[in-house]
């Protein structure tokens, strides 16, 4: 893990959804006890060093705003949602002006802003999201179109990244969103260990943008099967048998296969393709020549040519 120490802020507005705000907190949390150098720190909106949450619980130990006043695109703000009923008050809005000017500020320093539910409304209010493409709530769209015509809503999307403007649309999608960001970070492998740890795997509709295939058939609890999944993708350069597969979950080979597939939907043969297929791309696209990425991906050249061109349908433009 880099030494350069990555710094997370969490917005605690008043009246915040718990689950907005802690559930992202936590995957940071548990990044940080996996190794990775993160700091978080909790922002309040409103002058107060605690609030109470939709929910009633109390919140501390929050310090101001203002104390940090220079992010950079190293730096990530969340911001969840709370009680419409703050949102849609005129006054509450009002207040919080110097609030809104920080963040746009932010936004123009290229740090990460991270919106949660109908924490878009807050960063819509702070002008950060005009031109800009994101999702919230799904019961608030069509208030939010309406007073936010300049800013491009994606209604059927778990979160939606434009730049260095993220959004989610609610309550779990925040935990996506994070998990999201921490692969962006720090690659695939170690954002499969977060999902791992806290047994929540990433959610996608068709329509979301294409989840990486390393995070992809981890919706299950089958430890051996995680197992088998985790050494396919850390050893994409060797090549595989059965047999040795097998005995590294302490089965026989025919058990797996069956397991393997209830499990995941898939065979092992169909997901080591997958895996194969999308580090592939990622090497190609980064200017690799076909024989190193062949090398790295455990295939003849002839083998990657064959695999690329049955994949035809999901690659780059520019590879295509």
């Amino acid at each position: 893990m880099s030494e350069e120490v990555q710094r997370v802020y969490f917005v605690v507005p008043p009246s915040v959804h718990l689950l907005d705000i802690s559930g992202p907190i936590h995957v940071f949390y548990e990044a940080a006890e996996y190794g990775s150098n993160l700091e978080l720190i909790f922002l309040t909106i409103d002058g107060n060093d605690s609030i109470n949450s939709s929910a009633g619980i109390g919140l501390n130990k929050l310090e101001p705003f203002s104390n940090y006043d220079k992010l950079n695109e190293n730096d990530i703000v969340f911001i969840p949602g709370l009680d419409t009923r703050l949102i849609f008050d005129e006054i509450f809005k009002d207040s919080l002006k110097p609030f809104f000017d920080w963040l746009q500020i932010q936004k123009d320093n290229q740090a990460k802003i991270c919106s949660v539910c109908t924490g878009a409304y807050l960063t819509a209010f702070a002008g950060v999201l005009e031109n800009v493409e994101c999702t919230t709530h799904w019961k608030y769209t069509d208030d939010f179109k309406k007073r936010f015509p300049e800013t491009t809503l994606h209604e059927d999307r778990l979160f939606v990244k434009d730049g260095n403007i993220y959004s989610s649309a609610g309550i779990s999608s925040g935990i996506d969103l994070a998990l999201f960001i921490i692969e962006e970070l720090y690659g695939p492998f170690f954002a499969t260990k977060i999902a791992k740890e806290i047994v929540i795997f990433l959610r996608r509709t068709e329509d979301d943008p294409q989840l990486s295939v390393f995070l992809q058939y981890r919706n299950h609890i089958e430890n051996r099967i995680h197992k088998i999944q985790d050494h396919l993708a850390q050893h994409l350069d060797i090549k595989q048998k059965i047999e040795d597969l097998a005995d590294l979950v302490f089965m026989s080979p025919r058990n797996l296969t069956r397991l393997f597939k209830k499990t995941t939907g898939i065979t092992i043969g169909e997901y080591h393709d997958k895996l194969r297929i999308e580090r592939a791309i990622q090497l190609l696209a980064n200017g690799e020549k076909v024989d190193v990425v062949s090398d790295l991906c455990g295939l003849s050249s002839n083998q990657l040519r064959s695999l690329l061109k049955k994949h035809s349908g999901i690659l780059p433009s520019n590879l295509s």
